[in-house]
């Protein structure tokens, strides 16, 4: 149904008692949310919950959260509210009331613990050290945090003893509280609002299920064993309206029928994109002018947007101040809305937890090289209690790492996993490997900071483009950019436009929209005269790209031109000589396009980079020298590396998915013909294509007949690495033709391939991938206007290790991964700075990890740019004080752990008390040993700062060195600890302001 049907309902007819509306899906439902607002009936709208019946409903809790929240507003309204929901919705039995009970907390009064934390499990809340997401709660001492389904933000609640004495939101990244306090929270269940019986009676029905789900429990499954506890809604509505069903057949037949006498209405509803918007907002005035004789309504969520569209004078005109969409001329009246459709949000998740370290993990020492990080491990050392960290190394010969040095220490990655040789102690032999790799690093940041500097010498093609002209273009696209690539088109313009030559590398997934950066960046240089070279490297995306230029250029007079391997030599010679006389203003192409005469190249972009190795992207810069180098890669840039290249390199991220985009719905789940074929069948109905991963060459072809003995109409195609690459292009540009239905590939799908038209992936044998690889894999679905699906299938789910078990839940519970993914991030972190250094490096990093392997590069290229000291100063601290971060305070060691890390880096003595604040703030008051950690670790810091080598006391006597080994001593007022760091602290702080530093 649409928006002006029931905007022509709302304004005929003088009955308004409708209170269900059906609609087709999410979109319609807030389209007709828009005109029932307007019409000041109160709405609440249905999410659009599309699972199968016996789904593990993990892979749809945030739609699950929605429906729960509308149906409690709805039942606790006395005057009932017009419902609108997607059909799908309605279909299934849905709780009752007292399933969905809240419990209010407010401040100031008391709260039993045991009962509460008892309470919180029955009604579906997971028990975490860290909030990350909705339906999740911490318990650390007198700190709660929870993150209930009604919240827009977790919160944080401070007890003393058992009296509520604060209560506050938080932020997930930060994990700090706002300022504001709550007078009270209410606390809506993450599930259902569960008694011990009900959960038990509950449970006990799940676990019987016949349903297959990773886990079976409550929050998986207990949707479809809710019994007498739940009612089908419709069938209830329509029971309500039985007596008069005459009257519930004619609003229905008046709402839908186009035959009901219309009254010369002649309505129509313009379109409310954001092409509407445009045209409203550049000539809304000429619009107010032609309709000046009815009756006009403005539609805007603030004065804002009212004063960019250039109103101010609103005689005749109301305003409605509000942020939903309506756009409708009709007879006598008019209707605008000057908002725009709400984004896709970043995916917010915790920036706390960058390292991850567990026991058993290899981590690599700066001094000592790889060895398998133990415990962390309390010792007294003279008469001090301090905390150590335990790193084993060959025949059980241990160090023992001050935490305060943790600095020293990183997390082994290794490109492709491989596991690594642990170091001996004592020989003297990772210090050589060093050496020689340093030798290396030396060589290569060389080439980088040279091949920098000289192109910083180079005159640059001014390229520049009027900023109208440019608008005009980005509306031609059809879609709304996003603010991350607004924000890469300035930074690059503006570069350009500069006079110094441009060495940019543009990161985001594919589906991000990184070709559309590129096009503003080949049309800009086409407006100043220039010519742009496109290199991709292989001819699937010289293809698509070409395809590209074509719908964009086709229409503007750009010629544009492909040049690979599939194009005859008659047409090469034609574009050769284009290129040359300045006929062609752009070309994509492969390597084929290294070393051509253009006649005023302006521009050079490179996509999938990172496929490139280094000498390959040194080659084109050479080939290239004075024109502007755009690099765009679908890895992300590791932070790491990004401080390591900034100083000579400009950098730009597309971290936002396009609006249209949707998630990918994971399901884990143990094989099963009639799944794979329903799975399948589903994804053909709906017109798409299916991806089917195994990683077995040899077993291949046995996957291959047993499909094809399944389906034996399936149109079938098998790719992987032992096929050529001129097959593996010519097959794979037939079934982008759609002239296959399924491809069953390895893992090679995994990079590069954007089909819009691939939307479910079945990935056998799941359990023995990595995580990274999982939620790399299922990124190449759901890249089109459609949904994507994602099947992980499993052998044996009782089989699986716990820990397989924890990662395919993360998986499945969260579409982008939006928690505890530390392993994907550092596999994705690798695989982007391994290639971006070269393949060549593969060596070097295996031996001494990806960590000091980044920070040895860092250091070669500051040392050659002259903007560090080569040399790394240390400080040797022996105190004769307690000093660590209490496990009374922080209770879990991967939580101290971090802490330790981000401590041990921080740069000044300001980044250290906040984290001490923070630290306050998250985990209530500290005790005296974590105090006195906080003032060892300024301690540090300010030595440092003095040059000191070494600071240590007997008794009350404390002794400084300095590196030049000269030596001053101080007294403090006692042998207490608290006596021994004030006397340090003061003579330090006295020291840095003699010296004003």
């Amino acid at each position: 149904m649409s928006q002006n049907r029931l905007f022509e309902y709302f304004k005929t007819q003088k009955k308004q008692d409708l209170e269900l509306l059906i609609c087709q899906d999410a979109k319609e439902a807030e389209a007709l949310s828009s005109v029932a607002i307007f019409f000041n009936r109160e709405v609440i709208v249905f999410p659009d919950f599309r699972a199968s019946f016996g789904d593990d409903l993990r892979v749809y809790t945030e739609e699950l959260h929605q429906l729960f929240l509308g149906l409690k507003e709805y039942y606790e309204k006395k005057q009932k509210p017009l419902v609108i929901s997607p059909l799908k919705t309605l279909l299934f039995e849905l709780p009752h009331a007292s399933l969905l009970q809240t419990k209010t907390i407010e401040f100031g009064s008391d709260i039993n613990l045991s009962g509460f934390k008892e309470q919180m499990l029955f009604w579906g809340y997971s028990f975490v050290d860290m909030v990350q997401v909705q339906g999740e709660i911490s318990f650390r001492g007198d700190i709660i945090d929870i993150y209930t389904p009604a919240s827009k933000l977790p919160v944080r609640i401070s007890l003393f003893d058992e009296t509520i004495e604060q209560i506050k939101y938080f932020e997930l990244e930060s994990q700090r509280t706002h300022k504001e306090e709550l007078e009270c929270i209410e606390i809506s269940p993450a599930f259902y609002s569960l008694d011990e019986k009900g959960f038990n009676a509950l449970d006990k029905r799940v676990k019987l299920s016949e349903f297959d789900s990773l886990v079976k429990d409550i929050s998986s499954l207990g949707f479809w064993y809710l019994q007498d506890r739940a009612s089908n809604f419709l069938t209830n509505k329509v029971a309500k309206f039985s007596r008069n069903l005459d009257s519930l057949l004619v609003d229905a037949y008046a709402l839908n029928s186009p035959t009901v006498p219309r009254e010369d209405f002649n309505l129509e509803i313009l379109a409310s994109s954001d092409e509407f918007r445009e045209v409203v907002v550049t000539d809304i005035r000429a619009l107010l002018k032609v309709h000046k004789n009815k009756k006009i309504t403005i539609i805007a969520a603030n004065k804002a947007l009212m004063k960019q569209a250039g109103l101010f004078n609103f005689d005749g005109i109301k305003e409605v101040y509000a942020p939903y969409i309506l756009n409708v001329v009709s007879k006598d009246e008019l209707i605008i809305s000057l908002n725009k459709p709400e984004k896709i949000r970043r995916r917010r998740k915790s920036s706390i937890l960058l390292d991850d370290l567990k026991t058993g993990d290899y981590v690599v020492h700066e001094d000592y090289g790889v060895g398998i990080f133990e415990k962390i491990e309390q010792t007294e050392i003279l008469g001090g209690i301090k905390d150590f960290i335990v790193i084993k190394y060959v025949g059980d010969d241990k160090i023992l790492l001050p935490v305060e040095n943790l600095d020293f220490i990183d997390r082994y990655i290794a490109s492709g996993g491989s596991t690594p040789v642990l170091d001996r102690l004592g020989k003297g032999s990772f210090g050589k490997l060093k050496d020689k790799v340093k030798k290396r690093l030396m060589e290569i940041a060389g080439v980088i900071v040279n091949t920098a500097a000289a192109r910083e010498l180079i005159k640059a093609p001014k390229i520049s483009i009027d900023k109208q002209e440019l608008e005009e273009f980005q509306k031609l696209s059809g879609f709304d950019y996003t603010d991350d690539q607004t924000k890469s088109i300035d930074e690059i313009l503006s570069q350009m436009a500069s006079g110094h030559i441009m060495d940019r590398l543009l990161s985001g997934d594919v589906g991000f929209g990184k070709t559309e950066v590129a096009l503003n960046t080949i049309y800009a240089a086409y407006k100043s005269g220039f010519q742009s070279a496109f290199i991709v490297p292989t001819t699937l995306l010289s293809a698509q790209h070409f395809r590209s230029l074509h719908e964009r250029f086709s229409t503007l007079g750009i010629k544009y031109a492909k040049l690979d391997r599939f194009v005859s030599t008659k047409d090469k010679n034609a574009i050769i000589k284009g290129l040359a006389s300045g006929e062609i203003d752009a070309v994509v192409g492969t390597h084929a396009l290294f070393g051509l005469a253009f006649k005023n190249l302006g521009v050079v972009i490179i996509d999938e980079e990172h496929k490139f190795g280094v000498k390959q992207k040194e080659k084109i810069k050479e080939i290239y020298h004075n024109v502007h180098l755009l690099s765009m890669s679908a890895t992300p840039i590791p932070r790491s590396l990004n401080q390591a290249l900034s100083s000579i390199k400009t950098m730009s991220q597309l971290l936002t998915p396009p609006s249209e985009r949707q998630g990918v719905r994971t399901f884990v789940k143990e094989y099963n013909d009639k799944l794979i074929k329903e799975v399948i069948m589903r994804e053909l109905r709906r017109g798409g294509q299916v991806f089917y991963v195994h990683n077995s060459i040899d077993h291949m072809p046995i996957k291959l007949g047993e499909l094809k003995a399944l389906m034996p109409e399936l149109r079938m195609l098998m790719l992987h690495s032992k096929i050529s690459a001129i097959e593996t292009e010519k097959e794979l540009l037939k079934f982008e033709a759609k002239e296959y239905d399924l491809m069953i590939a390895t893992s090679i799908i995994e990079s590069g391939i954007h089909m819009p038209n691939v939307n479910t992936m079945i990935v056998d044998g799941a359990d023995r991938f990595g995580i990274a690889d999982l939620h790399q894999l299922r990124g190449r679905v759901g890249r089109g206007h459609s949904e994507g699906f994602a099947y992980f299938i499993i052998e044996n789910k009782e089989n699986l290790t716990d820990e397989a078990k924890k990662r395919l839940l993360a998986l499945e519970s969260n579409s982008f991964l939006g928690s505890g993914s530390v392993l994907a991030y550092h596999d994705l972190e690798i695989r982007g700075g391994g290639n971006l250094v070269g393949d060549a490096q593969s060596g070097h990093i295996k031996n001494i990890g990806y960590s000091l392997y980044i920070r040895m590069l860092e250091d070669a290229i500051k040392i050659l740019s002259n903007t560090v000291e080569s040399q790394r100063a240390k400080v040797d601290i022996k105190l004769t004080i307690s000093a660590f971060v209490s496990d009374e305070v922080v209770k879990e060691d991967r939580l101290r752990l971090d802490l330790y890390r981000r401590l041990s880096q921080c740069e000044d003595s300001f980044e250290i008390y906040e984290i001490e604040e923070e630290m306050m703030d998250r985990f209530g008051e500290l005790d005296t040993p974590t105090k006195q950690f906080i003032e060892l670790m300024v301690i540090k810091l300010l030595s440092l700062q003095m040059k000191i080598k070494s600071i240590m006391n007997y008794g009350q006597n404390i002794t400084i060195t300095y590196q030049n080994d000269i030596k001053e001593s101080i007294k403090s007022a006692s042998k207490d600890d608290d006596d021994i760091i004030k006397a340090t602290l003061t003579y330090l702080r006295g020291l840095k302001k003699e010296t004003n530093i």
